[in-house]
């Protein structure tokens, strides 16, 4: 007995042994420079081998209910136009790990213009939307239109939104509305301005993604109800709101009542005489909402 249980030990051992060698802890997060390169291979392939149905568009432009389709350009579809051939393209530059500018490239489409407003990549925008991984397999759809913070969701949506216009509205009598006039657009994105390394359970890691998108209505965003609208927070005029944080307290000013942290508020700060130019009392060039001297 105590021979057999002396050989269980050998092997429960051996086993855990085998099992730590096996299991090299969890995979490292791919480098930027190796992975954009094989996310823009994978879209332009799709792009080329995929088109929408912009036959329907181009037979019945005023219907609004025709939705974004795509399908694979093959056998009966062999003559149709591909998404290489309609698409426009966007650069984004990316910051690695080793401070290496990476270009990723956004690929869109505008389908339907709009009549409305454009966004800023800060504003709130109402829409509806479905997104695919490259197999077509919908990962998330919204047939009902919902409120989108653009400073809360992925960089690609972000970038792309602002290509669109916001339609209109008709109120019915029973409290529902019809909503006419919308922008209407596809864009396709490296996993880099989506999800990336996440382990996400309806997106595998390192997946280019597609969305088809309405814009129905824009909201201008002030964040943190300053005065100031928070595409304007942007003090070094790098088109980025996000980086800027004047009082270092790791709080960007478009969500920082109180930018320079002087203890007076922007809003208060911003323009006393009401003539829709920021004060500067000390007149040393720096508006006084953003000059912790002067408050």
């Amino acid at each position: 007995m105590k021979y057999l249980s002396y050989i269980f030990c050998v092997l429960l051992l051996l086993g855990l042994v085998l099992s730590c060698k096996k299991d090299s802890g969890p995979e490292p997060v791919r480098e930027l420079q190796e992975q954009a390169p094989k996310d823009d291979e994978a879209l332009v392939s799709y792009l080329q081998t995929h088109f929408y149905n912009y036959e329907e568009f181009d037979e019945d432009p005023d219907n609004y209910k025709i939705e974004i389709s795509i399908d694979t350009i093959a056998d009966d579809n062999i003559d149709k136009t591909p998404l290489w051939d309609q698409v426009q393209t966007k650069t984004i530059e990316l910051t690695d790990r080793n401070d290496n500018k990476v270009p990723n490239k956004i690929y869109f489409l505008e389908v339907r213009e709009g009549v409305g407003e454009k966004p800023s990549r800060m504003d709130s925008t109402f829409v509806t939307y479905k997104g695919t991984l490259l197999n077509r397999k919908v990962f998330d759809s919204r047939e009902l239109p919902l409120w989108f913070d653009l400073t809360d969701v992925i960089r690609g949506f972000r970038e792309f939104l602002p290509e669109l216009k916001a339609g209109d509205h008709t109120l019915n009598n029973d409290g529902t509305y019809d909503l006419d006039n919308y922008g209407q657009g596809m864009f396709f994105i490296p996993s880099a301005l989506g999800y990336y390394a996440q382990n996400l359970l309806s997106i595998p890691k390192y997946s280019p993604l597609v969305f088809s998108v309405a814009l129905h209505k824009v909201n201008p965003a002030d964040h943190d109800n300053d005065g100031i609208l928070s595409i304007n927070e942007d003090p070094d005029g790098d088109g980025n709101p996000f980086n800027d944080d004047t009082d270092e307290d790791r709080i960007p000013n478009y969500r920082d009542s109180d930018d320079d942290g002087d203890g007076t508020l922007t809003k208060k700060e911003y323009d006393r005489d009401g003539d829709d130019v920021p004060d500067d009392d000390d007149n040393d060039g720096i508006p006084d909402y953003l000059d912790q001297d002067n408050t």
